[in-house]
């Protein structure tokens, strides 16, 4: 145990999250990729390295009318870790706190996301990078020759994978339509002037989720486009 032990629910929460989540990983029965019990696990993990007299401790818990022990702590940490922590090494199925280890399908979808949500940050990399400027709306906002509201985003990926990551999670009833997409160099930098040369328009709106909405057309950010990058 790398954590010395403290009668504390910060020591709880530290243990759980970076000494237990690993070990239970390496347990036999979680390892072979089967579903398991968490609690059942976990309790035989934490009775490995704390005595009882330990275990028994009683702190305060949430509840200013309750009390808690050490044990209990650390298995609702591990329970809530596992779960929640978007490096958790399981995947939680649901039935009466069943989980599995995530598998490499599991991690690779994590991966992918981890490099989607990069893009959204202004590192150095996809801003000097060859990438794709795209631009997606949906079927009940699309207009013909009149301003519409329209996201325009940038990639240096797949657009169709981008955009359906855009949409996971927004509550939409309807399945995104890409409206088009341009083969740019310095893709953030071009995704950045095509904004500011929008915003400049006053055709920004201020009141959606995200901040790359616009009332436009696909032609005008045609022209906008070419214009910046001289095609």
């Amino acid at each position: 145990m790398n954590i010395e032990f403290e009668p504390t629910k910060s020591f709880c929460y530290r243990f759980a999250r970076y000494e237990l989540l690993d070990e239970i990983a390496k347990e036999p029965e979680v390892i072979s990729g089967a579903s398991f019990k968490m609690l059942d696990v976990a309790k035989r993990v934490i009775e490995r390295h704390l005595k009882p007299e330990q275990l028994a401790v009683e702190i305060p818990a949430a509840e200013a009318d309750r009390i808690d022990t050490i044990y209990g702590a650390l298995k609702f940490f591990v329970a809530l870790h596992s779960k929640r922590l978007p490096n958790s090494p399981f995947v939680w199925e649901g039935n009466g706190g069943m989980y599995r280890l995530k598998s490499d399908a599991d991690l690779q979808k994590e991966m992918e996301n981890t490099e989607l949500d990069a893009e959204d940050e202004d590192n150095e990399e996809i801003i000097e990078g060859d990438g794709w400027i795209y631009a997606f709306s949906f079927p009940v906002l699309v207009k013909d020759g009149i301003d519409f509201p329209i996201k325009v985003g940038k990639t240096i990926k797949n657009v169709d994978e981008r955009i359906k990551y855009q949409c996971k999670g927004s509550a939409t009833f309807d399945n995104p339509k890409k409206l088009n997409q341009w083969k740019v160099k310095r893709v953030g930098a071009v995704e950045s002037a095509i904004h500011a040369t929008l915003k400049s328009r006053g055709k920004w709106r201020e009141n959606v989720p995200g901040t790359e909405w616009f009332d436009t057309t696909i032609s005008e950010i045609e022209t906008i486009v070419r214009f910046i990058t001289q095609q």
